[in-house]
């Protein structure tokens, strides 16, 4: 059996476990209308992910909030990520309709 090796020079996509919480509670909100538009924008959001850890600094940066901090805007959410030494961590994932603020990113 042949098992897949990973470069270890390929970045990775790390998730706060924040985050993870903000993307469950993000798929039930607009699954309550459609599990298929829950899915589209889990979807974008992962798309959106694997471009930022190919371009970390497609985002922009962010220091009003936390240092290191970028966000990027996927529909109507913004992607909160810091790079690491091994890719991008996302921290935290809102709604762009929210006045985020530092406190909203602990």
């Amino acid at each position: 059996m042949l098992t897949a090796i990973q470069n270890p020079m390929t970045p990775k996509i790390v998730r706060s476990p924040q985050s993870r919480r903000d993307l469950i509670e993000i798929w039930n909100y607009i699954a309550g209308d459609s599990e298929r538009a829950a899915d589209k924008i889990l979807d974008r959001i992962e798309d959106g992910l694997r471009m930022l850890n190919d371009n970390p600094n497609a985002g922009r940066s962010r220091p009003e909030l936390a240092p290191e901090l970028r966000s990027f805007p996927i529909k109507n959410y913004i992607l909160f990520y810091r790079l690491n030494k091994t890719g991008v961590e996302l921290i935290r994932v809102l709604s762009a309709r929210l006045d985020i603020q530092p406190d909203d990113l602990i």
